[in-house]
């Protein structure tokens, strides 16, 4: 299995030296590392020459998901695996990820489990990001619970559902993830096969307030292009609580558009059933 990995960065050079690393540690070895540098203003250009291996790539700033994007587009190999660049690899990561696709070819798309590290030690993950790997569309229908990091994925995917929504400042995985998993089978690989690491300043999560609004986008396309009736009632049961919970913030800070708007998304949601 040829693999390319496709890792997106943005003024976190010191960063992405460390996760250019982890992948030239692995016990099975990507044919293609791409970097993706969105616009960067510190010295990150200089990757190309402490890493003379891998393929740089710059663009002007344009978010991650269209520098994740750029990198899909530009890979020579038929499977690809992302890395965050404030992110690492555990060393066996893809060679648990290749040996379970060789034996299971029919499956498309997989994830690992994860360590979480704060203040350079590893913290418990809150439950409602622990992985199960049973009902995985109903457990991303809340909150992403696939870290881009962790995934496998074959080019074919793409082919069907597309790229990453480059409208989205946040949440574009949870979009693209919700995507794929109305068309494919995704797998768990249950083993801590990534680090991430928690608490910079720069992280997105950090930059949005109310980060439940990027996730209603999806959930009403999805509500849109869906066919089964089951996942239809899921996404319905899913806004009308991330419409209860913006409704409430709405009402706490006297936003009257926000509070008409949220209560006649609930009523129409209940009129239809």
């Amino acid at each position: 299995m040829d693999i390319t990995v496709v890792i997106p960065t943005y003024n976190r050079y010191n960063f992405l030296k460390r996760a250019i690393t982890s992948v030239l540690e692995q016990t099975y070895q990507p044919k293609e590392i791409i970097v993706v540098d969105d616009g960067s203003a510190d010295e990150t250009s200089q990757i190309k020459n402490d890493f003379p291996q891998i393929k740089y790539i710059y663009q002007k700033n344009q978010g991650v998901s269209s520098a994740r994007n750029t990198g899909i587009k530009n890979a020579k190999c038929e499977w690809i695996a992302f890395l965050d660049s404030d992110d690492l690899f555990v060393k066996e990561k893809l060679q648990r990820q290749v040996d379970f696709h060789k034996q299971n070819s029919e499956i498309l798309m997989s994830y690992t489990d994860e360590i979480w590290i704060r203040d350079n030690q590893e913290i418990k993950i809150p439950k409602k990001f622990q992985k199960i790997g049973k009902d995985i569309f109903t457990e991303n229908l809340s909150y992403c619970n696939i870290a881009p990091s962790s995934v496998l994925i074959h080019e074919q995917v793409f082919e069907k559902v597309g790229l990453f929504d480059t409208s989205l400042e946040v949440c574009e995985d949870y979009d693209l993830w919700l995507r794929i998993l109305l068309e494919y089978e995704v797998v768990l690989i249950k083993k801590k096969l990534i680090t991430k690491y928690a608490g910079h300043d720069d992280q997105l999560s950090f930059k949005h307030w109310g980060m439940d609004r990027f996730r209603i986008i999806t959930l009403e396309k999805l509500l849109q292009i869906i066919k089964t009736q089951e996942k239809i009632e899921k996404i319905k049961e899913e806004l009308v609580k991330k419409y209860e919970l913006l409704l409430k913030g709405a009402i706490k800070y006297d936003r009257i558009q926000e509070i008409s708007t949220y209560r006649d998304k609930i009523a129409n949601i209940i009129k239809r059933d």
